[in-house]
């Protein structure tokens, strides 16, 4: 009697149970395309800005614009007294007038000469001489109308325009000051805001990662879309596009910079601003998506896992998953294509335990499970 009560209770030896194999849920785990996500800091940048510097020397005598208002590409922010450009372009205009009348008396004296030359009434040398006037008053013309435009200009310039449309800041200088041209000091600096760049850090390292997996087939490039989080932790409402990638690492930081270009119509983006940008670089095309709850973690902090092995025996298997996608864990390593991954059930297997394996959707029968009053 002893001996067969021995073996009745020798029927649960850890792989199965006393009333049988273990009922489980599995899902079969296929590749998938998985977008490789990345967060990376960033810090915004404006898209344009101008330094407003005087072109002409002189007094400036009114300003035109209002400190922090939004300035529009060739309007006038600065009067420079015009009083000595406008005598210099009265002076080069009464120039080109002399060099005209010059030229035409030089002109008739060289037709003059030319038949009397032919008769030899006068010498060749004399005629030559009087061709040769005639030919550097020409010449003269064209240089004092070369003088004449050069003093318009300077006289234009004595109204300095916005070279670009922005938000103006503040006036460095005020009417009554003296300012020079090509001076080294601003007079006022414009600001384009809309659209904004977002200069995006990215390690070295994982750059080198990126292109190696797309030369390798493992993954395939993608247009990114970025999105941002504010400093203040909410999502910006609109998404940008990366412009393009330096190539030169920066020899301090060890990162590449990604330039990303955002709208920014509503001004709450302003350059210098830290944000946190988010965006997938390229797919993943080998991983695969596992759900979450079949995931542990062991000790060490590695992924496991379980699967229906041959014979529907339990299995457990160490896997590479270290980001999610949604309610999914992304495994890089660890499976291959058609393996059942158990994802109900997990509380009652052991190594080897044999397994009586359903799919995930059928509902699961427990132990405490009652069947129903009149079935």
């Amino acid at each position: 009697m002893l001996m067969a009560s021995a073996c009745g209770n020798g029927t649960s030896d850890g792989k199965g149970g006393a009333g049988g194999p273990i009922e489980v849920g599995y899902v079969v785990i296929w590749p998938s395309s998985v977008p490789v996500e990345q967060s990376l800091p960033g810090r915004i940048a404006a898209f344009q800005i101008s330094e407003v510097r005087p072109q002409v020397s002189g007094v400036m005598t009114r300003r035109l614009f209002a400190e922090g208002s939004v300035v529009r590409q060739g309007q006038t922010l600065y009067q420079i007294d015009p009083s000595l450009y406008q005598a210099q372009v009265s002076q080069a205009v009464a120039n080109v007038q002399s060099a005209r009348a010059s030229a035409e008396a030089a002109r008739a004296r060289a037709e003059r000469y030319k038949p009397l030359a032919e008769m030899e009434a006068v010498s060749k040398q004399d005629y030559s001489d009087a061709l040769a006037q005639a030919r550097q008053a020409t010449a003269s013309i064209a240089q004092n109308s070369a003088a004449l435009r050069t003093a318009q200009i300077n006289l234009r310039y004595t109204s300095v325009p916005a070279p670009i449309t922005g938000r103006i800041g503040l006036s460095k200088f005020t009417e009554g000051a003296l300012v020079t041209a090509n001076q080294a000091d601003a007079l006022t600096t414009i600001t384009r805001l809309d659209p904004v760049y977002v200069d995006i850090q990215q390690s070295a390292p994982d750059l080198l990662a990126l292109r190696r997996s797309l030369a390798q087939g493992g993954a395939i490039p993608m247009t990114t879309q970025v999105r941002l989080k504010l400093p203040d932790g909410s999502d910006y409402g609109y998404t940008g596009t990366v412009q393009f990638t330096e190539v030169v690492v920066d020899a301090g930081t060890g990162s590449v910079t990604l330039r990303a270009r955002f709208p920014n119509p509503q001004g709450l983006l302003l350059p210098g601003m830290f944000v946190t940008s988010s965006f997938s670089q390229s797919v993943d095309t080998t991983a695969y998506l596992v759900p979450q709850a079949a995931i542990s973690r062991d000790p060490k902090g590695n992924a496991t896992l379980w699967i229906v092995g041959q014979g529907n025996t339990a299995v457990a298997r160490t896997v590479v998953a270290d980001r999610t996608d949604g309610t999914n864990w992304v495994v890089t390593q660890g499976l291959a294509g058609g393996e059942k991954v158990i994802t109900q059930g997990l509380g009652k297997v052991k190594e080897g335990a044999k397994l009586k394996p359903v799919v995930a959707s059928t509902p699961q029968r427990t132990g405490a499970a009652k069947a129903p009053a009149g079935r």
